[in-house]
């Protein structure tokens, strides 16, 4: 009994531990509101979100985006995105910030 009782217990905690992740890495949402079109730095940036998620390029502007979503498959999916266009000078050019979780 003692014995069924810890390999269910064990069978349990697996299938939560794979049924619950996250992608990304958690950013400080409470910043985005120091971010200003056509005065913050990709410097300023760095220092206030770190490294970001992804990079890329849109119309040959750097873009970042800094994301994190977390998935459970007892609830549904949240998520946080911030997504910077960069101009030329390397000055925040537009941003974008959806958020999906409780803070």
């Amino acid at each position: 009994m003692k014995r069924s009782l810890s390999y269910l217990s064990s069978i349990l905690i697996f299938a939560f531990a794979i049924g619950c992740g996250s992608v990304g890495k958690n950013f400080d949402s409470d910043k985005v509101q120091n971010i200003q079109n056509n005065v913050t730095t990709q410097s300023e940036v760095l220092d206030w979100f770190g490294v970001p998620f992804k990079e890329g390029t849109e119309n040959e502007h750097t873009m970042w985006t800094y994301q994190f979503d977390k998935y459970s498959v007892f609830s549904e999916a949240k998520s946080k995105d911030l997504v910077i266009l960069f101009d030329e000078s390397n000055i925040v050019k537009a941003y974008r910030f959806t958020s999906s979780l409780d803070e």
